[in-house]
């Protein structure tokens, strides 16, 4: 048998399903008003409601990661696609059933739906490593940049389109448009989606050492090392990969999480009106994302760690002074840098995941993946608490929590770099 699909076509599907992924959290932040209301949520529940998608997303990357090892990834890919549309769907009919009289006494299961919901966010774990089994050592930095940065445009363009679809065909007409626009995606993602080769041999039965052989042949590079448990477990033995958990709680977890600080930030700081802080939040959020895809080329040709410093460089310059900065031309201009480092940053991590821990990429892209996503779930309460104990100004020293977590990855890198364990391929 001849495997089926390219490395491009396993691409454009996992790119496509991340989009769509993330289609259920966009919902959850701008409406949380409306829950809060219709069922008499306190601050603390109603925080938590807009957060549980984030939280279900960013854990459920580590085991769902390392399941890749085993299946090749659409299987994975393809349940948690599936078990956000069911989130989605619930909270959708429970809406377009009860809301908003009836809805008291319903905080767990919409809390339940919005676990669901978020399921789609972790498919990120799944695509890298189904992404990386497909591509060559060289060709790495692209393929992953460009998966993750296409990907990662979701949150910024539907911050843009879903105000004015709010204002246009209100709340429970949004639920059902975005609940029809992920059941597109998993669609999409059902047909387009495809593992790589060994995976293709392993599952029509050919013996072990043949599909590697023709895996080989067919230009695979990397092979899994084992089971979901074994992946787990070897990529948790090389230390590298908690070097890259730490720099990902940075410049992912710090990506979600000044994407939910910012509009707050820019309102109450520079007095923005909620409409010009959602478009600044917006370009962060766009540049940050598609930065990602020229960041990976830069990793492939230059070394993932070498960029990593670079970025992690202008993360520390930008928070420096976006923590001290009281004209809005000043911040406008670091809050761009910011983005900048933080997207080439993501690129320049996840160059390394295949190179550090060629036999378990899976397992490896989860444990990066979930536990530095989770960053996006503590650094907001850290920014709030330091903004709540110094009044107005302290929205611009929160983001001193971005300059010491920088400091911290550059002696990371640089240990990275002394060691020297891993050369950089340059770009074919």
């Amino acid at each position: 048998m001849k495997a089926k699909g390219s490395a491009q076509r396993a691409l454009t599907g996992t790119t496509l399903g991340f989009f769509f992924g993330f289609a259920a959290v966009a919902l959850y932040g701008p409406t949380a008003a409306k829950f809060k209301e219709a069922m008499d949520l306190t601050p603390a529940l109603t925080g938590l409601l807009i957060a549980i998608p984030s939280l279900s997303g960013s854990l459920l990357r580590i085991p769902f990661g390392a399941w890749v090892d085993t299946t090749g990834g659409k299987k994975p890919f393809l349940i948690l696609l599936i078990l956000s549309v069911i989130g989605l769907g619930g909270v959708t009919l429970l809406l377009s059933t009860s809301y908003p009289n009836a809805m008291k006494g319903m905080y767990g299961m919409v809390l339940f739906f919005g676990f669901l919901s978020g399921c789609g966010i972790a498919t990120f774990s799944v695509g890298i490593g189904q992404t990386s089994y497909w591509f060559p050592r060289s060709r790495q930095g692209f393929a992953l940049g460009a998966f993750g940065g296409l990907g990662n445009l979701a949150p910024g363009i539907f911050s843009l389109i879903l105000p004015i679809f709010l204002s246009y065909y209100g709340f429970i007409s949004a639920y059902f448009a975005w609940f029809l626009f992920l059941l597109t995606g998993t669609i999409l993602y059902a047909v387009v989606g495809v593992n790589a080769p060994y995976f293709q041999y392993r599952k029509a039965g050919v013996a072990e050492i043949d599909s590697r052989d023709k895996a080989s042949a067919a230009g695979q590079e990397l092979f899994p090392g084992g089971s979901v448990i074994d992946s787990l477990r070897n990529s948790a033995r090389v230390k590298n990969t908690w070097a890259l958990v730490a720099l990902y709680f940075t410049t992912f977890g710090g990506f979600i999480a000044l994407t939910a600080w910012f509009p707050t930030y820019w309102n109450e700081y520079q007095n923005f009106s909620p409409v010009k802080a959602g478009l600044f939040t917006a370009i962060f959020s766009i540049l940050a994302s598609a930065i990602r895809i020229p960041g990976g080329s830069l990793a492939d040709k230059f070394g993932g760690e070498r960029i990593a410093f670079a970025a992690m460089a202008v993360i520390l310059v930008a928070s420096g002074t976006l923590s001290f900065s009281t004209t809005s031309p000043s911040c406008i201009s670091m809050a761009i840098l910011l983005a900048t480092g933080m997207g080439i940053a993501n690129a320049a991590v996840f160059k390394l995941v295949p190179a550090y821990v060629p036999n378990a990429v899976g397992g490896a892209a989860g444990w990066v993946g979930g536990l530095g996503a989770f960053g996006g779930f503590v650094l907001p309460p850290v920014m709030g608490t330091i903004a709540g104990s110094l009044g107005a100004i302290g929205y611009a020293r929160g983001f001193m929590v971005f300059v010491g977590l920088a400091i911290v990855d550059l002696v990371i890198i640089a240990i990275l770099l002394r060691s020297k364990k891993y050369q950089p391929l340059k770009a074919q």
